[in-house]
């Protein structure tokens, strides 16, 4: 299959990609297990993986704010919910036998490591898959935004964004069958088009460094070596 195009990724998964097959709430232990298949599959590619997990499928501080529950106090409970599905991403790949380590912006002793930089990208020299947990740990900046700032902060080559979908639509695909899908885009049409790829911040912080993202059915099953490899699959979002 030749060498990856991608030496070093940050893998970007929301909280909802691990929800149960058959729940809109939770942890489906299946469902990792699916994913860890496929990030196994790269990482013994000698694909240096770290990831950043949202914490939607068991918290949404955005949500909580808007019954009454203070912003910040909000986004603390969805930062802990990231670190939780750390630990599930964690054990999955280490029984796919890929050697993981928990980073989190929020030290809990004993039971991750604190987030620091220079050991960070020791852990990814090493083959290791990093996965970065607790956000940017500060409220009001979404997981977007911590895989960017992880993303340029290890020197990534690129970020994937993981979806249910093959790539950019113009529109919802699921309701509006005439939605156009997009092979390539510019940060700026992004941000100009509103497009869903990412939070603004997020886009924004690529924009200026030209870290290129790109955007994939992380479902289907292979997808994510493909990415890797650059291979022609999802949508690249580039200068």
């Amino acid at each position: 299959m030749g060498k990856p195009k991608y030496k070093r990724v940050i893998l970007k998964l929301s909280g909802e990609s691990l929800l149960p097959k058959d729940s809109s709430y939770g942890v489906g232990l299946d469902t990792a297990g699916d994913l860890a298949n496929e990030i196994a599959s790269s990482a013994k590619k000698g694909v240096q993986i770290g990831l950043v997990i949202g914490g939607g499928n068991l918290f949404r501080g955005v949500e909580a704010e808007k019954i009454g529950m203070e912003r910040s106090q909000a986004d603390a409970i969805g930062m802990l919910g990231t670190m939780m599905n750390a630990l599930v991403l964690q054990e999955v790949l280490e029984r796919q036998g890929v050697d993981a380590r928990v980073m989190s912006s929020i030290p809990v002793q004993g039971v991750c490591e604190a987030f620091v930089r220079q050991e960070a990208v020791g852990h990814l020299e090493k083959g290791r898959v990093v996965i970065f947990a607790g956000g940017t740990g500060q409220p009001f900046f979404s997981t977007d935004t911590a895989a960017s700032l992880r993303a340029l902060q290890v020197h990534a080559d690129a970020i994937m964004k993981a979806t249910k979908v093959d790539g950019v639509y113009s529109d919802d695909p699921k309701k509006n069958p005439n939605a156009e899908r997009y092979d390539e885009l510019k940060y700026i049409d992004v941000l100009n088009k509103r497009l869903k790829v990412m939070d603004s911040t997020a886009i924004s912080m690529c924009m200026d460094h030209n870290l290129p993202i790109v955007v994939f059915n992380m479902f289907e099953k292979g997808s994510l070596l493909k990415a890797v490899m650059g291979e022609t699959i999802g949508t690249v979002v580039y200068g």
